[in-house]
């Protein structure tokens, strides 16, 4: 019989459509790598792209010319713009603001061929770094409310691209689902003192039906209301609220968590696209009228990183109710994840 699951921490219920549980086979499929003739972020093509605003250069070579192991571009075609002012009006019951923003592309290796879980410890780390340095830059910027750090993973999630790459959007408000996350972690802490994600780790790790990886340093899990197939979250077990307080070292556990997990991911499902999304703290700039609205923040929220694999569409349902529906229940999902051999391609 299929379940309804409340997610305590989006606030939503999810639909775990057991009577039509597929398995993980069923999910495989032949993915579509798109051919490039002139691949714009590899080595050689600097001069293709917009200049860098940042690059990890170990050899110390020039700027915009090879000999960097990641670099940071503004995107070419922003989806947001960093120039001018919000200007934000109603229009009737309606309101408007400019598009004002920041819209980054962080190059992860000079090398076409290498995906993100192809990357050492080491190199992937220096991505993860390269994140916590632009975030820290663009939050200077007291009109970003909200940073993303983001991947697309293969055309199905929507990566035109092949080459390996993440993106950086700095946005003027708090996102509706950032937003309702927030709120439900402000609200746990008023009534019970305590953070709701550190509740949820403690829960899962006492449970494990759920867990696909605890080293003492990073839970990755299914969320017990999972919204897609594979979901999975990537969490500290140290409380943080903000990804940009992790020191380099910590950034290299991260690294090595994130590589094990992409790799598990690419053995069972045979390479899928996917997304991943990191959590954080927004910018605690002082709001009008508002002077306690960050407050209590260290102590209410958790950074965290969500992977989704793009395994099944949004459809009519989902779309017109909010539910999702979710045809692999977690627990199962987490056990053949589990007993994946994370260096194993199909």
């Amino acid at each position: 019989m299929s379940e309804l699951r409340w997610d305590p921490l989006k606030s939503n219920w999810v639909i775990i459509t057991k009577g039509r549980g597929r398995r993980p086979q069923d999910f495989l499929q032949r993915r579509h790598k798109p051919e490039m003739t002139a691949c714009p972020f590899c080595t050689g093509n600097e001069g293709k792209t917009p200049p860098e605003i940042y690059a990890h250069r170990p050899n110390d070579s020039q700027a915009n010319q090879p000999g960097w192991q990641v670099r940071v571009i503004p995107n070419k075609f922003p989806a947001l713009h960093i120039e001018g002012g919000l200007e934000n009006n109603a229009e009737g019951l309606y309101d408007r603001m400019n598009g004002i923003g920041a819209h980054e592309v962080v190059i992860e290796h000079p090398d076409h061929d290498k995906a993100m879980a192809d990357l050492t410890v080491e190199e992937l780390s220096e991505v993860l770094k390269a994140y916590r340095t632009r975030m820290l830059d663009l939050r200077k910027d007291s009109r970003f409310r909200y940073i993303f750090a983001f991947k697309n993973f293969g055309v199905e999630a929507s990566a035109n691209v092949p080459h390996s790459h993440s993106q950086l959007i700095a946005v003027p408000l708090i996102p509706p689902l950032v937003a309702t996350e927030l709120a439900t972690c402000r609200e746990h802490f008023q009534r019970k003192e305590r953070c709701l994600i550190c509740d949820l780790l403690d829960q899962e790790r006492q449970t494990r039906d759920r867990v696909v990886h605890d080293d003492g340093n990073f839970l990755v899990y299914a969320p017990f209301a999972s919204s897609f197939p594979f979901e999975l979250m990537v969490v500290p077990l140290e409380h943080s609220h903000d990804f940009t307080l992790q020191t380099d070292q910590q950034l290299l556990l991260l690294a090595d968590t994130l590589r094990e997990t992409l790799g598990r991911l690419r053995a069972s499902l045979r390479d899928p696209p996917f997304s991943f999304i990191l959590h954080s703290a927004p910018p605690m700039h002082l709001r009008w009228g508002r002077p306690d609205y960050w407050a209590s923040l260290p102590s209410d929220y958790h950074w965290h990183i969500e992977i989704a694999p793009k395994l099944t569409n949004v459809a009519g349902f989902e779309w017109g109710t909010g539910f999702h529906m979710n045809p692999t229940p977690p627990e199962e999902a987490a056990e053949f994840l589990r007993n994946a051999e994370p260096t194993a391609i199909l």
